[in-house]
């Protein structure tokens, strides 16, 4: 009987984490540092939290990134998306005007103003923005499953993640806990390809 618990245990846990193999799977070879990422036309950068005086530290630290590639020819444009209802502090005007004060060009930035979720994003700057190629910008933990819904989504997607562990360990090891049922949403939403909350500009 407890061999058979365990090799029950054993099975569920793989089923379970099996959309998070998933993920890395789907994004493995396209996760790359900054100064070796391959030049895409444009860089999208996932919203996150945004504050009254700004981004929040991990959402500027992904814009940070945003600004490296750009500022290396690595990439010529570079969409934000997030959420941009008051509720949220407007993420997309927040992030537009971080990167302006850092020397990004405004007529070199559009805003996806209803990148509700990562599906939502890589969807819409798919079908709206006609994005074919990216370099997905977000947080490490967060990597594997944005470039594999872009990839899902008809995005030749590689991407460049933040590894925030040294700067803000709390959140960081919150973000990987989080990433094994976001990895269930995300296999969901690739086989299923509903579409995102809204659908216009």
């Amino acid at each position: 009987m407890g061999l058979w618990i365990a090799a029950v245990g054993a099975g569920a846990c793989a089923l379970a984490l099996a959309p998070y193999a998933w993920t890395y799977a789907a994004s493995a070879g396209r996760r790359r540092g900054v100064d070796t990422v391959p030049h895409r036309p444009v860089a999208v950068v996932l919203g996150a939290a945004a504050w009254d005086e700004g981004p929040s530290p991990l959402l500027a630290r992904r814009l940070d990134l945003a600004v490296r590639l750009f500022e290396n020819g690595r990439i010529e444009r570079i969409i934000v998306s997030g959420d941009n209802r008051e509720v949220s502090r407007r993420e997309t005007d927040t992030m537009t005007e971080y990167l302006v004060r850092q020397g990004v060009p405004a007529d070199r930035i559009d805003a996806d103003r209803y990148g509700y979720r990562t599906w939502d994003t890589c969807v819409r700057v798919r079908g709206l923005f006609d994005v074919r190629a990216a370099t997905m910008v977000t947080q490490s933990f967060h990597l594997p499953r944005t470039v594999a819904l872009a990839r899902a989504a008809g995005i030749d997607a590689v991407g460049v993640g933040d590894s925030s562990m040294g700067a803000r360990r709390r959140s960081t090891v919150i973000g990987y806990a989080r990433e094994v049922g976001a990895a269930v949403k995300a296999l969901r939403d690739a086989l299923l390809r509903p579409a995102p909350a809204h659908a216009g500009l």
